[in-house]
């Protein structure tokens, strides 16, 4: 006969020794100390907005804290960042006059470039001037490209080649306007290259490139959109050509290095919080500096829960913000900076 198998059970009980990992959570210096991720203002950027033709600044419903500035004030919030520690801003313009081809974004007298020539002359080299380079804040259509054919015709795509002349101008304008960084966020093929040639043979080749080089056509955009007053005409999306938030890494790593080879100097993910697997794979593959854009949809959702007595905005802002330097973020754009930068000031 087979033999039994008695199975011994033994009920353990007393006291256990602390483990190390507990003994370092035993005070908050320690664990501060012992802290894997560390958020650092310096590595924060706060995207704002100037407005043209506004005497006073405008705040904007669905980002609460945030606000559409005048040059005036735009200088003193730059400044005040540039006192904080912030390590740079990321500016976008919201022009009165918008046309096909979003001529407003490389004029010379553009919103965006006095504005870049304000901030070169009151913060210098304080704060990483960075512009955002795209037309859908500047386009009476709203993409972010110029259109092969009548805005909302369900035929009408955006034309890359096109595009890609207008994104070089832009380039050279917010460049001798005085951008330390340009931000190409349209997801044309092609556009740091494109924008790269520009600025080497403009005399910019000390400019560089921040590329969104992972942005996903995601539905957490809708605060932003408010903030430029750029929808889209007839109703359409940027599905075309922005990524599929379907998709993963094998899309996401084929535009961070074609953007890496074409001559980008840092790369983005965007959105961030719902996208923490892509920055993981993104720093795993590469060597320059990763960027995530935690967007005015994730910010907003902070916002309105802590409102209505939901969260404690401070300890969930400051895990948003952790969770994404510890997916592999370098640097983070998120509208929390200047709170975070008072709030560890």
């Amino acid at each position: 006969m087979p033999r039994r198998l008695r199975i011994r059970c033994v009920l353990v009980t007393g006291n256990f020794p602390v483990s190390r990992p507990r003994r370092l959570r035993s005070s908050a210096p320690l664990r501060d100390l012992a802290a894997e991720t560390q958020l650092d203002v310096r590595h924060l950027v706060a995207p704002l907005f100037v407005r043209e033709g506004i005497d006073a600044p405008q705040p904007i419903a669905s980002l609460p804290g945030v606000v559409q500035h005048t040059r005036a004030s735009l200088r003193d919030e730059v400044r005040q960042l540039a006192d904080l520690g912030v390590g740079a801003i990321m500016l976008f313009g919201v022009p009165s006059i918008k046309d096909s081809i979003g001529s407003g974004a490389f004029d010379p007298e553009g919103i965006v470039q006095l504005s870049l020539r304000d901030l070169a002359d009151d913060v210098g080299d304080r704060v990483v001037l960075m512009a955002d380079l795209c037309v859908d804040e500047y386009t009476d259509h709203g993409h972010c490209g110029i259109l092969d054919g009548p805005a909302g015709d369900p035929h009408t795509s955006v034309d890359n080649d096109a595009t890609l002349d207008v994104y070089a101008r832009i380039a050279i304008a917010q460049a001798n306007a005085g951008a330390h960084v340009v931000a190409p966020s349209g997801m044309m093929d092609g556009q740091v290259g494109a924008i790269r040639a520009a600025l080497d043979g403009a005399g910019h080749s000390n400019v560089g490139i921040l590329a969104y080089s992972a942005k996903y056509a995601s539905g957490l955009y809708g605060p932003f959109r408010d903030a430029v007053d750029c929808a889209i005409v007839g109703g359409g999306d940027r599905k075309a050509y922005q990524q599929d938030w379907r998709n993963g890494v094998r899309e996401a790593l084929a535009e961070v290095q074609a953007d890496i080879d074409q001559g980008a100097d840092m790369v983005m993910v965007k959105p961030a919080l719902a996208y923490l697997d892509i920055i993981a794979a993104v720093r795993a593959q590469v060597n320059v500096p990763l960027a995530a854009y935690h967007v005015s949809g994730e910010y907003s959702m902070i916002k309105a829960a802590a409102a209505n007595g939901w969260i404690d905005h401070d300890a969930v802002a400051t895990e948003h913000l952790t969770a994404i330097k510890r997916a592999g973020a370098d640097v983070i754009l998120t509208y929390l900076a200047r709170w975070f930068a008072e709030a560890h000031a």
